[in-house]
């Protein structure tokens, strides 16, 4: 697993992750046209920093020089240190470590390297893997706010996970490394 920064050209295979039905049933968007797919693409290349503007990073995670998905990070309150992380994986690559393996990684370059004081992850509740994933990469569950977003014609749950500067990490583990 690899991480890199996303390039306009990249559009193609968002399209093909986020067009996707299943994956779009959690996020806050429909299924991604082209169109939405080029438009994204493009603002995502411009997410290169925490540190400056746009107080985001936005980052690819690729298997073996293949775009798998992403993960987003990006700065809630610069002033107090405080960031929001998603991340999305095409079901193909899912259930591999992959994507644990790159928001571990994220959230280490937000700690160790940016110093951040708090680092959430909110989601659909119904999204189990990724609430596995989060309390894996030893994120805390805060809430479950319940039916407190109205998205794609009803009511849905959020939990919200978040990671301190101080709190301990799991170990992680490198999918490429044989056990």
């Amino acid at each position: 697993m690899q991480l890199r920064t996303h390039h306009e050209t990249d559009a193609g295979w968002l399209h093909d992750i986020y067009s996707n039905p299943d994956v779009a049933r959690f996020l806050l968007d429909e299924p991604w046209s082209a169109d939405d797919a080029t438009r994204h693409a493009t603002e995502r290349a411009t997410k290169t920093r925490l540190d400056g503007e746009p107080g985001a990073l936005a980052l690819v995670i690729e298997h073996e020089g293949t775009p798998i998905g992403d993960v987003l990070l990006w700065l809630t309150d610069k002033e107090r240190c405080v960031a929001e992380i998603g991340w999305v994986l095409h079901p193909a690559h899912g259930g591999h470590g992959f994507a644990r393996e790159a928001v571990a990684e994220v959230l280490r370059i937000a700690f160790e390297h940016h110093r951040l004081h708090r680092v959430v992850a909110q989601m659909d509740a119904r999204n189990k893997a990724s609430a596995r994933l989060a309390s894996a990469v030893g994120m805390q569950q805060e809430a479950h706010l319940r039916q407190d977003w109205w998205n794609k014609g009803e009511w849905t749950d959020t939990l919200v996970f978040a990671s301190l500067l101080d709190d301990p990490r799991p170990p992680v583990f490198d999918v490429n490394r044989p056990t």
